[in-house]
């Protein structure tokens, strides 16, 4: 018989997207990334703790809503009954409900990881705690692109930086605990 569903912790896995790992743009360390929240992903079914995709939305581009890009990662596929919210801004929370699936369900912890670290990875941290939850970072389980100014590597560490304490607990994959 299967363990009951876990309540109070989820996993956000946010804009893991085919178009963001190639061809046109290709994040930093796809590899290390898609194995990373494969694990962390198993972990979770194998916990039965709550996953949640999220899946971002444009009109042209690498994630023009329907193309290949837009689809999800293989490596973490949604799962039968694992939902899945579409949206078409920066906050997986706008315009879309899943702050209410959230309560529904009572999840009050979560740990997010994904795509892009200084956009929707960072835009979900910060709501998710104004919105009143407990924030989980996965420190190496979210990446970005070099930017003109910054590389991925920086952006990066300089989101696990800004967000540790108030905002969110930073820590590697191998040390999440749901």
């Amino acid at each position: 018989m299967p363990n009951p569903p876990r309540r109070g912790s989820a996993l956000l896995l946010i804009d893991i997207q085919q178009g963001m790992f190639g061809p046109q743009e290709i994040c930093h360390e796809p590899g290390r990334l898609t194995d990373t929240l494969g694990n962390l992903l198993a972990r979770a079914r194998q916990e039965n703790v709550p996953v949640f995709h999220v899946q971002h939305c444009e009109d042209e581009g690498p994630l023009k809503h329907g193309s290949d890009g837009w689809q999800i990662h293989p490596a973490v596929a949604p799962s039968h009954g694992e939902p899945v919210f579409e949206k078409w801004a920066v906050s997986a929370f706008y315009k879309t409900d899943l702050d209410q699936r959230l309560r529904e369900r009572g999840i009050n912890d979560l740990t997010i990881a994904g795509l892009q670290s200084e956009f929707c990875i960072d835009t979900a941290c910060r709501v998710a705690q104004t919105l009143g939850y407990r924030v989980t970072l996965v420190a190496d389980g979210h990446s970005t692109f070099d930017s003109a100014e910054l590389s991925a590597v920086q952006i990066i560490a300089h989101h696990n930086k800004v967000l540790s304490g108030i905002v969110a607990a930073v820590k590697p994959a191998r040390d999440i605990m749901f």
